[in-house]
């Protein structure tokens, strides 16, 4: 295989502007990639780092003519267009680019066409399959699809995070099988994992001594909180309730949240919503002390939170789809709750019933010390095992290789 001396990463989100699991993604991919070579992010915001940095970081701020003179739903496609352009036509020297999320996927198409270097795309999500994505963008979500459908059906290669999300894109997507190569999410297991430390608790009023079930992610349809908040007046009443849960999607979302969440803390104690996205060491407090780590979501790619709660040892209640099976083994490191969804939507059949089925493995847990210890001993163990970054950047560097092979041998899959 060819060698390769620099990557290119094109990303909506980096540090410190991070607020969902793609952005953890690039971070840490990053940081392992740079140990085998140079790598230069290129990402939205005006992030900038110092001369000789590897990573090497370039930030792109929003250029004030795509908030100009138009609908506001608009807006978010209309300038990663626009910051996908700059990112593409500025002067590259890397062997391949990389990109994370439609906000940069035609950033590598571009590029790709500009600069002559094959390009890759990473598939967190898909937007056919995240159709509450109109209730943000309006009519621009078709501009959203329309970029992400273009970048995909012409990457040099697809990385799908998990089996299912290979499966999606080969269903949805003019694209040969051989293109599309599975490589999972991972996690630092030195970062994130388990601590005595209990400050932020004491700072959002979380009582240390009774047992908690946490949710952490935004609040947007496809993380399914609301089915979790639903589930609240079913949970038993000496389990208090943590919602990590900001950034809403919508004006919309944010306020049947607010509603949700107020009618359930006035029909018991224990419910604390915070409603900013804390900092790590403060998160990882909350998953160390959580009795249970719940994610209800109804699309997930992959759910690297449930990773993060595993390797801080604690049990997980999921919902079984996406790529979440792939990552919480049922009845070794967590349940799984079937939400039920009808056919070609991402709506469960009966909200009731899966809202129950949420709150009956949440008590189950709950009420067995011993079983949660065993799940969340078991967890560490699986992320230790399978998720770790090296492991993935080895694999990611190795598909990088393949591919600039293919160029200088003109072999064709």
């Amino acid at each position: 295989m060819r060698e390769l001396s620099k990557v290119a990463l094109f990303t909506k989100e980096y540090p410190p502007h991070v607020y969902g699991g793609a952005g953890v993604h690039v971070e840490y991919l990053a940081a392992a990639l740079a140990k085998r070579a140079f790598v230069e992010v290129r990402c939205f915001g005006d992030q900038r780092s110092g001369d000789g940095a590897n990573p090497e970081v370039r930030g792109y701020p929003q250029w004030d003519e795509t908030a100009r003179n138009t609908d506001t739903r608009f807006v978010g496609a209309v300038d990663a267009y626009a910051r996908s352009l700059a990112m593409a036509k500025d002067r590259l020297d890397a062997d391949v680019v990389h990109c994370h999320t439609w906000y940069t996927d035609m950033a590598g198409l571009l590029a790709s066409q500009l600069w002559g270097v094959p390009y890759v795309l990473t598939i967190h999500s898909l937007e056919p399959l995240r159709p509450w994505k109109v209730e943000q963008l309006g009519n621009a979500y078709h501009l959203s699809a329309w970029m992400e459908r273009t970048a995909i059906e012409r990457a040099d290669a697809v990385i799908a995070v998990s089996r299912e999300t290979r499966e999606d894109v080969l269903r949805l997507f003019d694209v040969p099988p051989g293109r599309v190569h599975v490589i999972h999410n991972g996690i630092d297991p030195e970062e994130y994992r388990r601590t005595e430390a209990r400050r932020a608790l004491d700072r959002h009023g979380i009582d240390p001594a009774k047992p908690f079930v946490l949710f952490v992610g935004r609040v947007t349809r496809q993380k399914g909180i609301m089915h979790l908040v639903n589930a609240i007046p079913r949970l038993d009443p000496d389990l208090q309730v943590v919602l990590c849960a900001g950034a809403p999607d919508t004006p919309e979302i944010g306020r049947e949240m607010a509603e949700g969440v107020a009618a359930v803390a006035a029909r018991r104690p224990g419910v604390v919503w915070i409603r900013e996205m804390l900092p790590r060491p403060d998160v990882i407090q909350l998953y160390s002390h959580a009795a249970v780590f719940c994610c209800p979501s109804v699309y997930e790619p992959f759910g690297i939170i449930n990773l993060e709660a595993m390797a801080c040892e604690t049990a997980v209640v999921a919902s079984a789809v996406g790529g979440i099976p792939e990552v919480v083994v049922p009845g070794e490191t967590g349940l799984l709750v079937d939400p039920g969804l009808k056919p070609g939507t991402f709506d469960p059949a009966d909200p009731a019933a899966f809202s129950a089925r949420l709150a009956d493995a949440i008590n189950a847990l709950a009420r067995d010390p011993a079983l949660r210890a065993r799940f969340g001993a078991n967890g560490r163990h699986r992320v230790e095992a399978h998720f770790s970054w090296d492991a993935i950047a080895r694999s990611t560097l190795d598909l990088y290789r393949s591919l600039l092979t293919e160029r200088t041998t003109g072999a064709v899959r």
